[in-house]
């Protein structure tokens, strides 16, 4: 076993073809294939089910590649030790939920970092997928809250996937609303001020129980709901429906424009918002660079 067979087939499993995959690790088709077939020979296990249609990750595959990470992630650790910022292209994930001051640090990092060569992700995306990305290693960190709502329950599922929850500051909840609401000129909103609006969430798929919810009170019965993905939709419909959403409070205009506010939530239990980490990993360079860039911004 190679680092090279690990990345090739983090590779293919990331690409989901075999032929994507070889263009983009710039080798043929055959090599490629003759290379996984080789390491799933001394493995003795199938990491690929080939089927008439393409390749999917089978379950043994898929606990492989999660070590097959953990492999590549300290190998990475080694060279930016031991080889300095020459020792090849880098590469960093961080999967998070739906916060601004996430993407800043990320733009931070990225400015700050300033080699040629680098690849880097930032997945804004649904609270069950930022777990798995860090227990499966695809994420380095994952971005997220717990509050007296959801603590128990997401605890118990990050303490299963051998993760780590790591408090970065503690919110008060915040109405995300337009400039022009009618509500947008008081010092703080109660629920019941709330109730004739459409109340603005992110879908959360197949994992849509509240636990996993982005907003605080999901839970609680609202008139009028509107569930998206996408954050620029989300401010949009904001703005033209008179809508509202809840979050931390802490806004970004170059981000989210100048007509959305934040007003304090009244009556609600805090938002502790914070980072995971798997128990197994160690922070790379990059890693470390993100939080520096994520604890400078919110201070």
């Amino acid at each position: 076993m190679t680092l090279q067979q690990l990345r090739y087939v983090v590779t293919v499993a990331e690409m989901g073809t075999i032929t994507e995959a070889a263009n983009r690790l710039y080798i043929s088709q055959p090599s490629l294939t003759n290379a996984i077939h080789e390491l799933e020979k001394e493995m003795n296990l199938v990491i690929f089910n080939r089927t008439n249609k393409g390749i999917t990750l089978s379950k043994e595959g898929d606990d492989f590649l999660g070590y097959a990470r953990q492999v590549l992630e300290q190998a990475a650790i080694l060279e930016d030790k031991y080889k300095g910022k020459d020792g090849g292209k880098k590469q960093f994930c961080v999967s998070t939920q739906h916060y601004s001051f996430a993407v800043n640090a990320f733009v931070d990092l990225i400015q700050k970092y300033g080699q040629k060569e680098y690849d880097f992700s930032l997945r804004e995306t649904q609270t069950y997928e930022i777990i798995e990305d860090v227990a499966r290693m695809r994420s380095e960190i994952g971005i997220l809250f717990l509050n007296d709502f959801n603590e128990k329950v997401l605890t118990k599922l990050l303490k299963a996937q051998e993760l780590e929850f790591h408090l970065l500051f503690v919110a008060r909840p915040h109405v995300f609303i337009s400039r022009n609401h009618p509500l947008a000129q008081q010092t703080v909103i109660t629920n019941e001020e709330l109730e004739e609006y459409p109340y603005l969430s992110f879908e959360q798929g197949e994992h849509n129980s509240f636990y996993f919810s982005e907003e605080i009170f999901s839970a609680s019965e609202r008139k009028k709901n509107i569930r998206v993905r996408d954050h620029a939709t989300l401010f949009n419909l904001l703005i033209g429906l008179n809508g509202y959403t809840v979050c931390s409070g802490v806004i970004d205009e170059n981000l989210n424009g100048k007509d959305i506010i934040a007003v304090p939530l009244a009556d609600e239990s805090e938002m502790r918002i914070g980072y995971i980490t798997h128990k197994k990993g160690r922070r790379s360079s990059i890693g470390v660079a993100y939080l520096e860039c994520l604890k400078k911004y919110l201070e």
